[in-house]
Order: structure tokens, then sequence, then C-alpha cells
């Protein structure tokens, strides 16, 4: 029988969320990286919202800016993530998730990480 990955409630304090600092339109960019590689997976955007709901599901929920609404990594492709731990930069204007990566990657490419591409002739 496949164990079915968790994610972990995070209870932050309202200190620390009063430290998150939101741009103009509301958001805060998350990066997101893989608990067991330490692999960047991507980069998307949140809400007070969407951050107060992934902490509450353990599962990542970010803002689209091009559709203008919540959505849920995993939702549709399946390739879901669970929350493992989660942290803020010392200005307070970027998180961190660390995640189990269900699925085939973060990418809506099919790839495993967004970050696939490099830049130089040797790439």
């Amino acid at each position: 029988m496949l164990a079915v990955p968790a994610g972990t409630r995070i209870d932050a304090s309202p200190e620390q969320l009063a430290d998150v600092k939101f741009d103009a339109d509301g958001l805060v960019p998350a990066i997101v990286q893989e608990e067991g590689t330490g692999q960047v997976l991507m980069m998307a955007w949140m809400t007070a919202d969407t951050l107060r709901r992934t902490f509450e599901e353990g599962r990542t929920i970010f803002w689209s800016r091009s559709r203008q609404e919540v959505w849920r990594k995993g939702d549709t492709s399946g390739d879901r993530q669970w929350v493992k731990a989660a942290y803020y930069d010392c200005d307070g204007d970027v998180l961190l998730f660390v995640v189990e990566q269900e699925g085939r990657g973060a990418c809506h490419t099919g790839q495993r990480t967004c970050f696939f591409r490099a830049f130089g002739t040797d790439a």
C-alpha cells in the first residue's frame, strides 16, 4: 500500500503574519523548494488569503495573476505540493515553502521544475 503524502499545518503567529510585506497589488512572491533534493521547483504569487489557506490545509495555494483567481497546486494536474515547512526572508517580502512534490513535477510544461532552462552556451 502506498503512503499518502500529507502536508503540515503551519500555526503562524499574528506577529509573524504581520511581518509579511505584500506589494501594492496585495501579492508576495513564494518560492517552492523540494524537501528531499533542495531543488527549487517554482515561484508563484500569494495573497494574504492564499497564505492563510496554505497554512491551514498544508497544501500550496496561490494567486494566478493571469487568470485573476485562486489556484490550489495540483487540483487539475494531480501534481500536488504538500507543505513540510515555511519561511519568510529577513525583509518579510519573500516566502519559501519546503514541500513534498507529488506527481510529475511543479511545472505546467511537464518538467519537474520550472527552472529547467539555463543561460549560457554551455547549457
